[in-house]
């Protein structure tokens, strides 16, 4: 399984979560490299504006910031209420240096059992001298996924993606208050309910056609969401996606694999599209749009 793609520049990064490896691949010469080793089952990837690489080390239940040349992992605050919090899974640092995180429970990794009773979006607070504050985000989220934050800083996207009875998956749309607080949500498209099915496996076709929602997602410079959703077991299977900042579905490309896991856009011009996949596929395709990132 590969996920969550960053661009540094002049590459592109990606996980092998079970291989617990982050790789480099070089658009120029095609060739893939190590670029860290031991990373612990890391999912999502972002920088910072000093060019510090962040991770979600989901098997060590942390967010950890990477340094390649000495293949070293700082970790970042992982206890809230004294409790260690769960197995993050995306994340994106804002323009302040704030680290906005998706927290679910998996359990990947041997990581051990669920210590907290909720599921939510956390945020680690720099206080200086690379201190930090950990808090959390919501409270009305019961399994986030992917997470990302508008060109203006005033609206943060979320992937609702819980599975049950009656569960939505949903992308949200919450407003950032100026004190670092969520205003009530917006929910931008809604990818069915899962109405259950009947044998009982709630991630099948329920009974109202239960889709998989979004997981991974990216911005172009014109602040339109783009996202990697669907499956093959039901609706309109897997797709990339491309929402307008109200939740209008402006394009849609079906994936020729079952479930895009995310996505980013990368090259020179930044209108080269790179999408990972749960069968740890590296797709890339050229765009009619441009990508916008904030780092590096």
């Amino acid at each position: 399984m590969r996920r969550d793609p960053v661009w540094d520049g002049e590459a592109l990064l990606f996980t092998v979560i079970p291989a617990s490896k982050i790789l480099r691949y070089d658009p120029k010469t095609g060739e893939v490299s190590e670029y860290f080793d031991e990373a612990f089952n890391t999912n999502g990837l972002c920088f910072d504006a000093s060019g510090n690489l962040y991770g979600c080390q989901q098997g060590r239940r942390r967010i950890a910031r990477f340094d390649a040349g000495s293949n070293t992992a700082i970790s970042m605050p992982h206890l809230l209420d004294g409790k260690r919090h769960n197995n993050p899974n995306d994340l994106v640092v804002d323009k302040s240096g704030r680290i906005w995180f998706t927290d679910p429970y998996s359990g990947i990794g041997n990581s051990g059992p669920q210590e907290l009773d909720h599921m939510s979006v956390l945020r680690l607070d720099p206080k200086g001298n690379d201190q930090w504050d950990l808090v959390r985000a919501t409270t009305d989220i019961s399994r986030p996924n992917g997470i990302l934050i508008s060109r203006d800083q005033r609206t943060l996207y979320i992937a609702q993606s819980d599975y049950g009875a009656d569960r939505r998956r949903e992308l949200r749309a919450y407003p950032i208050n100026d004190d670092g607080s969520l205003g009530e949500y917006k929910t931008l498209h809604t990818f069915g309910i899962d109405g259950g099915a009947a044998d009982g496996d709630l991630r099948g076709q329920g009974s109202q056609g239960v889709q998989r929602g979004v997981d991974g997602m990216t911005l172009d410079e014109d602040g339109n969401i783009v996202v990697c959703a669907g499956w093959e077991a039901a609706g309109p299977g897997p797709q990339i996606y491309v929402f307008s900042p109200e939740g209008r579905v402006l394009e849609t490309h079906p994936m020729r694999v079952d479930r895009p896991t995310n996505c980013c856009f990368g090259d020179a011009d930044m209108k080269t599209l790179y999408v990972t996949t749960g069968g740890g596929h590296l797709f890339r395709a050229r765009t009619g749009r441009t990508g916008w990132i904030m780092w590096p």
